[in-house]
């Protein structure tokens, strides 16, 4: 069993930001997998299926903390533990903003490099040693008006928009080669 995590923010406000790039690629998951609905369990919103690899297909348990990010452990490290899911065996997907827009990258271990969603699981769950999905949005452009987090929550522009359909699949795949067995 693996338990993919997704980080975001619940809340309409919150659904097109760059920093629920995590939800959104649960969703593309659970539509194209055909996992049931999330239903509401360990402060999120949980579903469970199977994930299809290249070789073989994966017992998934799916949480899309519902914490607001800032505090997304406190979802996680209780589902992981009632789950007996070893933190080696957690997948979390997450918006980064040292990678460029577009760019998908799978990780193990390591800081969470300001990323606040990364700290709570961090501290919760009391290791780092969990698989990361990093999707890229690049830092604030010039000009932009505010600071990295008013950048996070911002919503996409009209060309990342058009891009975004290939940036959700190209993670959901880094996803599912995560899941290999």
């Amino acid at each position: 069993m693996l338990l993919l995590v997704g980080l975001g923010n619940p809340g309409a406000e919150h659904e097109g930001s760059r920093h629920n790039l995590g939800f959104m690629v649960l969703d593309a998951l659970r539509a194209a997998e055909g996992w049931p609905d999330f239903r509401e369990k360990y402060k999120g919103l949980l579903t469970r299926g199977e994930i299809r690899g290249g070789s073989g297909r994966s017992d998934v348990s799916v949480l899309k903390p519902q914490t607001y990010m800032n505090l997304s452990g406190e979802s996680v490290q209780p589902a992981a533990a009632f789950l007996k899911v070893p933190a080696p065996r957690i997948v979390v997907v997450h918006d980064e903003l040292d990678l460029p827009w577009r760019e998908v990258r799978i990780k193990t271990g390591g800081g969470h490099a300001g990323h606040n969603g990364l700290r709570s699981i961090i501290q919760q769950l009391g290791t780092s040693d969990f698989v990361r999905v990093r999707i890229g949005i690049g830092r604030p452009p010039a000009g932009f008006r505010g600071d990295g987090a008013d950048w996070v929550l911002s919503g996409f522009d009209s060309s990342e928009r058009a891009e975004l359909p290939d940036v959700l699949r190209a993670a959901a795949d880094a996803v599912r080669r995560v899941c290999e067995p």
